[in-house]
């Protein structure tokens, strides 16, 4: 009878040493922080991973994360130092590198990321205020966002942790600002626009206009060119024909009465009223000759045969 009792009572000892053993041992992973705490109080802060040991019933253990977090900024309106209104969108990456002040200054990742989007808010705030709304969105961004990250570290750190970047994604002007903005963008480049095609007409009018006066002033210089050859080569015309109708003016004359008479004997139904004995017939009476002789005699016939 006893020899049951025993075992159960040493069955029953073991189950129990085996669940002080389970609650007292915990695992801490390469990516956690532990804080082993007891009735609230911090009795060690583990970094380094492997198997561990608390006392059981006693202590707890609250782990950390060691990986980088991210912390996601809703938009917020800023005033920049031109007093234009810019709507900003940012983010944030951080780690905890002291977890018991971590622990003991916010306790939680939601408590920290509230902590940190104040910090972020304000430094922001401050920050892109003294700047203008060019340097934000173009030619002073890095250093603006350093500057930021900065300002939000010196803060952090006595939070338990380190800012590894700041980031702002995205600087727009509101949506009535950007309407008025691309309205007025639109209105100089119509104007612009139209300065160009204002100077493109002028200065085609002006090319047109030196054109035309350059093709009239061609054509002139090519008609009076024209004109001189065409004298030139009347002159030699009459030149010529005076030298070769000089060497016999009778056939000169006889030229020109053939061409009076083709003239006026031209077409049908020519009617003359003129003497017969005029000097315009004077070709037809052959008693005239081409060459300004006297007329030709007649051949004598010959006798007819007795």
């Amino acid at each position: 009878m006893n020899n049951p009792v025993l075992r159960t009572g040493l069955l029953i000892l073991l189950v129990l040493v085996a669940i002080v053993l389970y609650s007292s041992i915990f695992i801490v992973q390469q990516t956690q922080y532990a804080l082993v705490l007891r009735f609230g109080a911090v009795q060690s802060a583990i970094s380094e991973p492997g198997l561990k040991f608390k006392v059981p019933l006693i202590d707890a253990v609250t782990f950390f994360e060691k990986r980088v977090l991210d912390l996601d900024l809703p938009v917020q309106t800023l005033l920049s130092a031109d007093r234009q209104n810019l709507e900003v969108d940012a983010f944030t990456r951080y780690r905890i590198v002291d977890p018991l002040r971590f622990y003991q200054a916010v306790g939680t990742i939601a408590l920290a990321n509230q902590r940190l989007q104040s910090f972020t808010n304000s430094a922001m705030r401050n920050i892109l205020a003294s700047a203008s709304r060019d340097a934000i969105v173009r030619t002073d961004r890095p250093q603006l966002m350093d500057r930021i990250q900065e300002d939000v570290n010196r803060q952090a750190g006595s939070l338990g942790i380190e800012m590894i970047d700041v980031r702002l994604t995205r600087v727009d002007l509101p949506t009535a600002n950007s309407q008025a903005v691309y309205q007025r963008m639109r209105t100089e480049r119509e104007r612009e626009a139209a300065d160009l095609r204002a100077n493109g007409n002028q200065q085609a009018q002006t090319i047109r206009a030196r054109a035309e006066r350059e093709a009239t002033i061609i054509r002139a210089e090519a008609n009076q060119r024209a004109e001189e050859l065409r004298g030139q080569g009347d002159a030699d015309r009459n030149r010529i024909l005076a030298e070769a109708f000089g060497q016999d003016p009778e056939f000169f004359a006889f030229y020109r009465s053939m061409q009076a008479y083709e003239a006026s004997l031209k077409g049908t139904g020519t009617r003359l009223v003129l003497s017969p004995d005029s000097e315009f017939f004077r070709y037809f009476s052959g008693s005239v000759r081409p060459n300004g002789g006297a007329p030709a005699t007649p051949a004598p016939q010959p006798a007819p045969a007795q």
